[in-house]
């Protein structure tokens, strides 16, 4: 797993930035007025998120929209599912012991 992503998505300004991406791809002043932030805050946590490889610009006219990169969330995603095996693991082991205890 990237540290950068964790890093990226653990401030919470950042994550909800995300999640508001995840509706929809949004400008800057269409992100600063959601989440009622100032316009150069969140084009400072949108330039980390596109550092960490979690978002794309594209420029349009005057307005530079954001996008989410799903390459990120996809090793993110196997990364977490790659637990669910050692704690199925652990509850086996936890049932055995109690069948024999």
């Amino acid at each position: 797993m990237d540290t950068a992503t964790l890093t990226a998505l653990a401030e919470p300004n950042r994550l909800k930035i995300v999640e508001l991406l995840r509706g929809q791809p949004c400008s800057v002043n269409e992100v600063a007025l959601a989440l009622k932030l100032r316009q150069p805050q969140v084009s400072k946590h949108l330039h980390t998120l596109a550092q960490a490889g979690l978002v794309t610009m594209q420029p349009v006219a005057q307005q530079r929209i954001y996008t989410l990169k799903p390459e990120p969330f996809l090793r993110l995603e196997d990364w977490a599912n790659s637990f669910q095996q050692y704690w199925t693991q652990q509850l086996d082991n936890l049932e055995n012991h109690l069948k024999k205890g």
